[in-house]
Parts: structure tokens; C-alpha cells; sequence
């Protein structure tokens, strides 16, 4: 009995440890995971001396812990983010996973002498993205930048791990069963379609369940977040029990759920936030007491030779191609190549070998641990300078918010929001809140009154508000603080203002000719930029014309252009070498080279004619 005390004081010690790493974490900017999975190898066998080697029972729990993290990237994905990197992303996590592991493995044939199928094996264990480590630096990390960027990297780290699980699986039997390897056949083909559709279909149905479940059941309030919980695994373990992918099934029920109004929403995202950082400490403690880094030694050199390899060349060339046919800027690439973190998931794939009961067991997984540490050394603690380095960090678009959504039992037509008065927010300096806006209460120096009785705002005052579904993002605005303006933001926007409304038929008369097409000379200038960005214009898009480019600087309660800024000034590409441009650059690129040297033909050639008329 005693044991059992002292194993729950060690782990419950090593949890709190982790919990209050996240300190360290946000105050210097360290990599919270790398901190976990730290805490983790301290208390090992080489450190305080916890012995650890139960592989299958970390494998257990990883899988467990990956599935409420994808579950609550998921459902804190908005469909129109996901609607609007969908293709890009799925081709990443995909052609991108397959892509990055072939190339990997013509550096583990090198440097650890590996057949072409184990170096394969070892290239789909750190082929994924870790979604945990990505959707931490993005959201929490404050790392300001496109929304289309932003979607395109988390959706690329929900959806890479199934392709990962796959192909690790896969490569495993195969290396098992000791037949000749006779490259992908069709029942390799079947099963990987077999398991991506079923996840699909099967995370749609149990994203449906989830909902019409939570909406009829009526219980207890704090018990609603379990029963999603507990409806999430139940979708993850069924796929996985009738072939499918459980981890893109639950992640797609994520999305399914998280994109409806739920009853509990607000307690609901509360608890699957809780749910997450614990999985995320207990999976990186657990891996972390997994491993014997006395073993490092052996394989130190070759395995960080492989993760710089993956790092500076496997997956930049790997996401290059793979986004080719976008319409990404060079410098968007190039982020998005960097933004390449391995975390648990590697960690935990490379298990697998282990349990399958290969020679190299132990080598893959030494290997992919070395791996997934410089990774997060390298590149989870220079996200933001590499982002601002690119000129992908954009100005905050409204200032900071204190907010807090309040539960409505059975209420589906209103919303209750509290919001905190912030100084030099715009309700404090007098603007009025909307009509469709009904303010009930407001409590100041912790005394409550009724609004209409409460006079004018004031700095502190809690003000609770009866709004209409989807309408808080513009109420916003009116309690947000103000937005500091910094010199870099006016290099960003542009040094002059355009009015959206004016014909793009001036922009070709002043900067042109040859600037618009037939098509566009009928169009405002905020016309002409939708069209470009392809019907949709989000806050800091860029439109190049010529030698101008345009710029998104807002957008009105309608998602319509309001302000415009133009720069005369040309993007710096990302890179000098010509890579990490998209095929429309290249077009470009192609046709201004030939353009070029017709023109120096015309004129050899007129020069050459003069000469003849002109004899000495």
C-alpha cells in the first residue's frame, strides 16, 4: 500500500513540476513542450532514477493523450479556417508526409547505413508535425499572422498524423514479416484508403452523434463536458477497433462539434482546455521517462545530423512542392517550412519498431527522441523572430480583451458575455454599444446595478451583455483596449491610403500601362483586390501590381475592404535562391526573362540596322 502512495506523490510531484514550467515557458519565451519532455529525462532512469520501460503502456497512453489533443484542436478550429487551407493543408499532410519521409530516408541509408525500407520507417516516425507543439506556439505563443498561414499550419497538424500512423504501421509489418519489400501494391493501397475514408465518414457520424447527444441530454452542467469527452474516445476507439484512422476521425469530430452551438459551449472549451495540457504533460513526462539518454551517445552525431537535414532540407523542398500550385508568397513557404516542429507523436511512432519486435528497435526510437530535441530546440524557440524575419508578423487588428462567455441553459437565440471596461478602450471614451447589444448589469467596486442606472462606463466596470449569436467579435471592438501603432506598422500598410471605392482604372493610369486585364477595368479598387485574393479578402492581404502593392488595412462588420494602403516598395523575397516560389512566380518569372530578352533582341537588332544605314 505504501508503494502506491509513493507512486502517486512522484507523479502527481512530476505534474505539478511540468504545470509550473509553464511559467518559465511564458515569461522567456522557452518551448513548454521541450520543458515537459526535460522534466521527463530528469526523473529517468539516468536522472532521479524512476524505471520506466513499460513500451505498450506509454504507447496506450500516448495514443490516448494525442486523441483529446486532436479532439480539442478540432473543435477549436473554425470551419471557415479550415474551408479556406483545406486543399493546401490536406495535400501537405498527405504528398507533404510521403514527400518529407522518402527524402529522409536517403540521409538514414547514409548516416546509419540503413536499407532503403528502414530508412523509410525512420522518415514517416518524424515525418508529422506535431499538433500539440504547433497549436501552442500559434495560439498561446502570440505569434500575430495571416489567417490563412495560421489555418494552413493547424490543419496541416491535425491532419498529418494519420498519414504518419499509416505508413509507420505499414513499414512495420513489412519489415516483421522479413518479405522482400516489392514497393506499394494494391493492398497497401486499400488498406490506406480504407482507413483514411472510414476515419472521414466515421468522425462525421460521431461529430453528429456528439451533438445531437449533448442536445438532448439534459443533466447536470458539469457533467456535459465528460459526456463529449467520453463521446470523442468512443469515436477514436471505435474507427480504430473497425480498421479506420481513430486520430482523423476525432479530429474531424472536433471540428464537426466544435463548429455547432452546444449547450455548455463556454464550460464545454473550458474543461477540453484543462483535458489537453494535462494529456500534453502526461504524454511528454511519460515518453521523457521512456527514454535512456546514456544510450544517446552511440547514434548522437548521425541523429543530429538527420534532424538538420530534416530541418534546413527534407522538409522545406518536401512543403515547397507540395504547395507549388498555391497561391503562397515565397516568404509564406518559407514559414510554413520552418514551422516543421516534431514532438510526441515521433516520440511515440517510434515505439512502434520496439513492439513489433524489430532488430533496430531501440535505434529508432533513441533516434527520433535526438530528433524531436533539436527540433524543439531549433525551431521551437525561433518561430516568432523567423516569422518577423519574413515580414509575416502582422499589426494586431484590435487591441486586448478581457472576456468571459456565460452559460444560457437552453437559451439558443442569445448569448451572455461579460467584458472588463480596459482603458483607452472605445466604450470608455463615450462610443455606444449597439442596439442589437442589451446590457442587463454592471457591477463596479463589487457592487451590481442595473446598466441604465450605472451612468457613464468606467476603467474596471463589468459589464454583462445580452447579444446575438456570432455577433461578439464586433462587439470587440467597442471593449477593446487601443491598439498601440509602432513605426513598423505603417512600413507594413503602406505609406499612403486609397479610398476602396475608387476605379482601378486610376491605379493603371498613374502606375501603369498593362497593370489590369479587360476583365478588371470595369472594378473599384476593393473589387479588383477581391477578385486577385480569389473572392475572399482577409485583414493584411497583399495584392503586387506592377511595382505597387496593395494592402488590406480593414474590413467592416461585413468582411467588406473599408481602408486600403498602398507600398511602393517591392517585397523582399524570402530568400535570394528560387525557392519557395509559388508556379504563378515562376510563370512570371519565366515570361519577364523572355520578355527581356526579345527586347535586347529588337534592339541588337535595331542597332544593327542603323549601323548598315550609317556607314563609316
Amino acid at each position: 500500500m505504501e508503494a502506491f502512495y509513493i507512486v502517486v506523490l512522484v507523479s502527481t510531484a512530476l505534474v505539478l513540476l511540468a504545470a509550473f514550467s509553464s511559467l518559465l515557458a511564458f515569461r522567456f519565451g522557452a518551448p513548454l513542450l521541450l520543458l515537459f519532455l526535460g522534466i521527463g529525462l530528469l526523473a529517468g532512469s539516468d536522472g532521479l532514477g524512476i524505471e520506466f520501460t513499460n513500451n505498450y503502456l506509454a504507447y496506450i497512453l500516448g495514443s490516448i493523450a494525442l486523441a483529446i489533443i486532436l479532439f480539442d484542436s478540432g473543435f477549436g478550429t473554425p470551419v471557415q479556417a479550415f474551408k479556406l487551407a483545406a486543399v493546401p493543408s490536406i495535400t501537405l499532410a498527405s504528398v507533404g508526409v510521403l514527400m518529407t519521409a522518402s527524402l529522409f530516408a536517403v540521409a538514414a541509408m547514409w548516416l546509419l547505413n540503413f536499407t532503403w525500407l528502414e530508412g523509410m520507417l525512420l522518415g514517416s516516425i518524424v515525418a508529422s508535425t506535431d499538433a500539440a507543439a504547433v497549436f501552442f506556439l500559434l495560439r498561446i505563443g502570440g505569434i500575430n499572422i495571416r489567417d490563412k498561414v495560421r489555418s494552413t499550419l493547424e490543419v496541416e497538424s491535425g491532419t498529418n498524423d494519420p498519414m504518419a500512423i499509416f505508413l509507420t504501421i505499414a513499414l512495420v509489418e513489412v519489415l516483421a514479416s522479413g518479405e522482400r519489400y516489392h514497393g506499394i501494391n494494391i493492398g497497401m493501397l486499400a488498406m490506406f484508403v480504407q482507413q483514411m475514408g472510414l476515419g472521414v465518414i466515421l468522425g462525421l457520424l460521431g461529430g453528429m452523434m456528439i451533438v445531437l447527444i449533448v442536445g438532448r441530454l439534459e443533466t447536470d452542467r458539469g457533467l456535459t463536458p465528460i459526456f463529449v469527452l467520453a463521446l470523442a474516445l468512443l469515436v477514436f476507439s471505435f474507427t480504430g477497433a473497425v480498421g479506420g484512422s481513430g486520430f482523423l476521425a476525432v479530429y474531424v469530430a472536433g471540428i464537426y462539434a466544435g463548429n455547432r452551438k452546444l449547450p455548455g459551449y463556454a464550460s464545454i472549451k473550458r474543461f477540453q482546455d484543462g483535458m489537453t495540457w494535462l494529456a500534453q504533460i502526461i504524454m511528454f513526462l511519460v515518453l521523457g521517462l521512456l527514454a535512456t539518454p546514456s544510450q544517446f551517445g552511440a547514434i548522437a552525431i548521425p541523429a543530429v545530423l538527420l534532424a538538420l537535414f530534416l530541418i534546413f532540407i527534407a522538409r522545406p523542398l518536401a512543403i515547397w512542392l507540395s504547395l507549388l500550385p498555391f497561391d503562397y508568397t515565397q516568404q509564406e513557404i518559407g514559414f510554413v517550412a520552418w514551422v516543421g516542429l516534431r514532438g510526441a507523436v515521433s516520440i511515440l511512432l517510434a515505439i512502434m519498431p520496439i513492439l513489433g519486435g524489430l532488430e533496430n528497435g531501440q535505434v529508432y526510437f533513441n533516434t527520433a527522441f535526438i530528433i524531436v530535441l533539436v527540433s524543439l530546440l531549433v525551431q521551437g524557440w525561433t518561430i516568432k523572430p523567423v516569422a518577423k524575419k519574413l515580414g509575416l508578423i502582422i499589426p494586431p487588428r484590435i487591441g486586448a480583451v478581457d472576456k468571459v462567455e456565460v452559460d444560457l441553459p437552453g437559451a439558443a437565440n442569445h448569448e451572455l458575455l461579460s467584458y472588463r471596461v480596459v482603458k483607452d478602450s472605445p466604450v470608455l471614451r463615450g462610443e455606444r454599444i449597439p442596439r442589437w447589444a442589451t446590457p442587463s448589469l454592471v457591477i463596479r467596486d463589487g457592487k451590481s446595478m442595473r446598466y441604465q442606472y450605472a451612468g457613464r462606463l468606467r476603467e474596471n466596470d463589468l459589464v454583462y451583455l445580452f447579444i446575438v449569436p456570432s455577433y461578439s467579435r464586433l462587439l470587440d471592438k467597442l471593449f477593446a483596449s487601443r491598439v498601440p501603432v509602432e513605426e513598423d506598422d505603417t512600413d507594413f500598410f503602406g505609406a499612403f491610403a486609397l479610398s476602396p471605392s475608387r476605379p482601378a482604372t486610376d491605379l493603371d493610369a498613374a502606375y501603369g500601362p498593362g497593370l489590369l486585364n479587360e476583365n478588371e477595368k470595369g472594378l473599384t479598387i476593393a473589387e479588383l483586390m477581391k477578385q486577385r485574393l480569389g473572392g475572399k479578402a482577409e485583414y493584411a492581404d497583399r495584392v503586387r501590381l506592377g511595382s505597387i502593392i496593395l494592402i488590406v488595412r480593414d474590413l467592416d462588420d461585413h468582411d467588406h475592404i473599408s481602408a486600403i494602403g498602398m507600398s511602393l516598395e517591392a517585397v523582399e523575397p524570402a530568400v535570394t535562391l528560387p525557392i519557395f516560389i509559388n508556379m504563378r512566380d515562376i510563370i512570371d518569372r519565366v515570361h519577364d526573362r523572355f520578355k527581356s530578352r526579345k527586347n535586347k533582341e529588337a534592339a541588337a537588332a535595331a542597332a544593327g540596322g542603323k549601323a548598315d544605314e550609317n556607314p563609316r
